[in-house]
């Protein structure tokens, strides 16, 4: 990941790591989707939510109705999920919304958890990963602190 993808991920990570310090788990996907635009918003950061992607079959467009829950900064995808659990599907769809979109980066975020930080995959086309996210020594240090 190159390093502006490395500050934007951060950026993105830090403001769902606020909407689930405020909300916490439980609520729906729309309602997490709604505040963590609005939080990425409050932070400078380009915003689009459900944004259309084209599904192309043998150079056919075919209407589909994909739908990107968030795109930040015309970059990264994040797919939001509200679940008890993530699984392979889940993993499997952010692929294939960033191959069907054109951008590099995915994140896939799932709100239903007690610690947000058991919720986080990234997956990328440039650079061929799908990977689980953890937050950095500082990050949990500074959320125990916050937490205490």
């Amino acid at each position: 990941m190159g390093l502006e993808h490395e500050e934007l991920t951060a950026q993105i990570l830090a403001a769902a790591f606020e909407v689930h310090t405020t909300l916490g788990p439980g609520m729906l996907e729309s309602a997490y989707e709604a505040c963590l635009a609005c939080e990425l918003e409050l932070r400078g950061l380009q915003v689009r939510r459900q944004q259309a992607v084209p599904l192309i079959y043998k150079g056919v467009q075919i209407e589909t109705g994909y739908r990107l829950d968030l795109v930040v900064e015309r970059t990264v995808v994040l797919e939001l999920k509200a679940v008890d659990q993530l699984n392979s599907v889940h993993q499997a769809q952010l692929i294939s919304y960033l191959r069907a979109s054109g951008y590099p980066l995915g994140l896939l975020i799932n709100f239903h958890t007690r610690q947000l930080k058991e919720g986080v995959r990234a997956a990328s086309t440039v650079l061929e990963i799908s990977t689980e996210i953890r937050p950095s020594d500082d990050d949990v240090r500074r959320r125990a602190s916050a937490d205490e």
